[in-house]
């Protein structure tokens, strides 16, 4: 599955819930629905943001990823694990928006990832930037990373589905 039609996934899922379910926080230090989707758009558009400085980049790195960066994208995706981010990379998210406005969110965001797609392949692959937990990317590499955010949080929305009670289609 490409990650624009997984991203056009989430806005499917996105239809089945209530404003209330939307925005009900099941448990302390657990997310709502609405802060996921937050979360997942806010670290896409960075991504994106780290595509378009490798674009604008005329500085080659010879750096790498860091140990857990070469195994991340050695599987192609995050562990099936929860990763606690350290506590000033840990506010919580924005709980409230409504369903329109995600959409239109994930509309631009998707919008945003079709030129970047495109431009991707013809940025130096040796222009890179730095990610805090995984090292030296490029931008072919940044923006293969929107999607396996995107994949590693599915495990998360089905969770939340339980917790609302409703039969998931994950």
């Amino acid at each position: 599955m490409s990650d624009i039609t997984l991203i056009e996934t989430y806005k499917h899922f996105l239809q089945q819930y209530s404003q209330e379910q939307l925005r009900h926080i099941p448990e302390v230090g657990v997310w709502s629905i609405c802060q996921m989707y937050d979360h997942l758009i806010v670290v896409a558009h960075e991504y994106v943001d780290c595509v378009e400085s490798c674009a604008n980049a005329v500085e080659e790195q010879n750096k790498g990823k860091t140990e857990f960066g070469d195994y991340l994208f050695n599987i192609g995706c995050f562990p099936p694990v929860k990763i606690k981010l350290p506590p000033d990379l840990d506010g919580p998210p924005d709980n409230t928006k409504s369903k329109e406005e995600i959409t239109f969110e994930l509309d631009k965001l998707m919008d945003r990832m079709k030129v970047w797609e495109v431009k991707a392949v013809d940025i130096n692959p040796n222009i890179k930037e730095k990610h805090g937990g995984f090292g030296w990317l490029n931008a072919q590499e940044w923006l293969a990373l929107v999607g396996m955010h995107f994949r590693h949080h599915l495990r998360q929305k089905y969770e939340l589905d339980q917790k609302l009670g409703l039969q998931t289609t994950s």
